[in-house]
């Protein structure tokens, strides 16, 4: 018997405290085909990138696991007042179509802005929904969600709230670099690019270098540009 990818798991609430079930995918049924620069995965068939965010169907409350379970003061009574008193119950369990996932994205994206998340947390919301839009082929969301992670990221540098993630300090650096490149902002590629580069010898992130090496070496054909 073929064994379905999806499976149902109980999450409880950071902000109602109520159970609900959410949508999860199998490691084991997971095959990823090639992946963009910017880290997206393309999957060979059921992408669990559309069910990374939870969803109360009882609050509204949109949240991942990155998620800090702590509320800083006032901003438990501000989700409530803007978000779950303008809720009407329904659920987001099953499968979800791209239109959906973008949906339950936006929605952790205001909450985790609402409950002032690390801008880690943040980036890599809207650099998820930007993945979902090229999904689409909408090209003028996709830059504006990119745009937003790129910001994001640079805040997240700037503050060094990725300590303590799986995110490094290369990786952050990497992706602004990339992602400005992306929306076409030339100069903020090349300087993080070059942070990138000036870091070679004190990291292990190897893949993270070639990728750098290899992407400036492409803008460099195109623009005839030297790296300084």
């Amino acid at each position: 018997m073929e064994i379905t990818p999806y499976y149902d798991k109980q999450i409880t609430c950071i902000h109602c405290k109520n159970n609900f079930n959410t949508t999860k995918i199998r490691k084991s049924t997971v095959k990823i085909v090639t992946s963009d620069t910017d880290f997206k995965s393309n999957y060979y068939s059921v992408n669990p990138t559309l069910y990374n965010v939870f969803v109360c169907e009882h609050c509204g409350l949109a949240f991942t696991e990155d998620f800090s379970n702590y509320f800083p003061p006032g901003t438990q009574e501000s989700l409530q007042r803007r978000i779950c008193d303008h809720w009407t119950k329904h659920s987001f369990n099953g499968e979800r179509s791209l239109n959906q996932a973008i949906q339950a994205y936006q929605l952790a994206i205001i909450c985790g802005e609402i409950k002032k998340e690390k801008h880690v947390v943040l980036a890599g919301l809207a650099l998820r929904t930007a993945w979902l839009y090229r999904e689409q082929e909408k090209f003028d969301w996709e830059m504006r969600f990119l745009e937003s992670a790129r910001d994001e990221y640079i805040e997240c540098y700037l503050h060094g709230d990725y300590r303590g993630t799986p995110m490094t300090e290369i990786r952050v650096l990497y992706l602004i670099g990339e992602l400005s490149r992306r929306i076409n902002d030339e100069e903020t590629a090349i300087k993080h690019f070059s942070k990138v580069i000036e870091k070679q010898r004190t990291t292990n992130e190897t893949r993270i270098i070639q990728m750098t090496k290899d992407i400036w070496q492409e803008m460099r054909g195109s623009n005839n540009k030297e790296i300084s």
